[in-house]
Formats: structure tokens, C-alpha cells, sequence
């Protein structure tokens, strides 16, 4: 087993039980307990966990409660590599929606600067970033402001996004699970981002590996509505199974 097949073990563990310590750990994999610090140091930095006395616990807490700025930073290397990903995916003249998110800010930065592009979007950052672009056409949707997070949500912003259509729509989410299906921790914009499925030809779901068999607070969706799910790692052998049954291509 490789170190990164551990560390996918340890992610794995903390879902399932919230908390994991080194000795187990050390038993668990046949390697030395300063081995083992070592990569959950690695995770910590990632934004992957919490380190405690004697072991770690799930950073999903924490993670909740960072502001956008925090959670930009977090994960960072992995949520560039499926902005690259998803940027390739964008095509001259395309209309594109992106709900608020840090992985979507992270793919709109890769967007070619030389194509004509439609942006509609609920996240202030974005809407800000993409109106110095010339080329690109920027609708911010209106409605109530979340300024912790960056976002407009409630119903001016669902009426409004009912009068447009977008060729893709790229959808941040908190969870990807087969049984409970993309969820969010933002309740308050979970209206907004069925609305974007809705009226959008291509669903492109943006999810680091942590996300996945994770469950957050608010369903948006079944995870049939996806054409794409965007990530940085290979999903296990159960998940790929259900992705291929619904359809939903799976890039990584």
C-alpha cells in the first residue's frame, strides 16, 4: 500500500467514524507511529483533518465554519487541478453558470481570457473577477447577499434564472454519496443551484475526492442529473459502478 493509498484509507476512516488515532493507525498499515504523524500533518495542511492529541479527527466542522478566503486555500492543489479540468470543457461562445463556490472561482480563473463567454452566476467573487474580462458577457443574479460566503440566494434570484438558459453549468457541492446524492451545507442556496440544473443543457459537478460518500446538510439533487463529475482521484469501485449505471462521466 502506498502512502497515498493510506492517507485515502484515513479519509475513508474518518468519514465512517469522525476520528482516528495513531496507534490504530500504526497497526492498521504495519508502519511506525512517526510515519504516521507525518501524514496526517500532510492532511492537516490540506485541509483534510484536525490533528488532536493522539490522533485526528474530520475537518468537515471546521471547514464549515471557514470564510471564503479560508476555504480558497484549503484543498488548493487538488481543486486547481479539477479547474483545469473543467476549463477544458468550455468552448468559444458558450453560456456558462457557476454556482458560488470556491472550486468554481478556481475553474472560472482557467477559463480561456479570449473566448466570448455568457457568465451567469449567484457568486459576487466571480461576477467581480469576470467583469474586467472584455470578452465576456457577466450577469450577476439578483436576490438576498450571503456575505460570509460571496452569495445571492432566495427567490429574486430563482426567478431571475428561470429567464435564461446556459449551454453548461458548473456546480460546486459539499457532498457526492449513490444513496443521499449532491448536497450542499448552504440551505439557503440550494434553491438556487436546482434552479441552475434546470436550465441548463450540461451538468458539470466540481468535487474533490474528500466530497465523495459524504452527505452535507441540504440535498440539491440526485446525482443522475450530472453529465460530468470533475474530480482529482479515482472514485472506488462502488462509486464508479453507480456513476456508469446513471451515465454521468467521471474525469479524474
Amino acid at each position: 500500500m502506498t502512502a497515498e493509498q493510506r492517507k485515502r484509507t484515513i479519509s475513508d476512516l474518518l468519514k465512517n467514524d469522525g476520528s482516528v488515532r495513531v496507534t490504530d493507525l500504526s497497526h492498521l498499515f504495519g508502519v511506525s507511529e512517526v510515519t504516521v504523524r507525518a501524514y496526517l500533518e500532510d492532511m492537516e495542511k490540506k485541509g483534510l483533518l484536525t490533528r488532536v492529541h493522539g490522533g485526528a479527527v474530520s475537518s468537515y466542522k471546521p471547514y464549515y465554519s471557514m470564510n471564503l478566503n479560508q476555504r480558497l486555500e484549503t484543498n488548493q492543489k487538488e481543486k486547481v487541478e479539477i479547474a483545469e479540468k473543467i476549463a477544458a470543457l468550455i468552448e468559444p461562445n458558450d453560456t456558462v453558470m457557476l454556482n458560488a463556490g470556491t472550486t468554481t472561482l478556481l475553474a472560472f480563473r482557467k477559463f480561456p481570457v479570449d473566448y466570448n463567454l455568457n457568465i451567469v452566476t449567484n457568486s459576487i467573487s466571480i461576477a467581480l473577477e469576470a467583469s474586467d474580462n472584455p470578452n465576456y458577457n457577466v450577469i450577476l443574479v439578483g436576490g438576498s447577499v450571503n456575505t460570509k460566503y460571496q452569495f445571492t440566494y432566495g427567490n429574486d434570484a430563482t426567478d431571475q434564472l428561470r429567464r435564461y438558459h446556459a449551454d453548461k453549468l458548473i456546480l460546486s457541492v459539499d457532498g457526492v454519496d449513490p444513496t443521499h446524492g449532491l448536497t450542499t451545507y448552504y440551505n439557503k442556496e440550494c434553491a438556487v443551484d436546482i434552479a441552475m440544473i434546470e436550465r441548463s443543457s450540461v451538468c458539470i459537478v466540481a468535487a474533490d475526492r474528500s466530497k465523495f460518500g459524504h452527505s452535507a446538510f441540504a440535498k440539491i439533487s440526485e446525482i443522475s442529473v450530472a453529465d460530468y463529475i470533475v474530480t482529482n482521484s479515482r472514485p472506488t469501485d462502488e462509486a464508479a459502478d453507480a456513476f456508469a449505471a446513471w451515465d454521468v462521466k467521471v474525469l479524474f
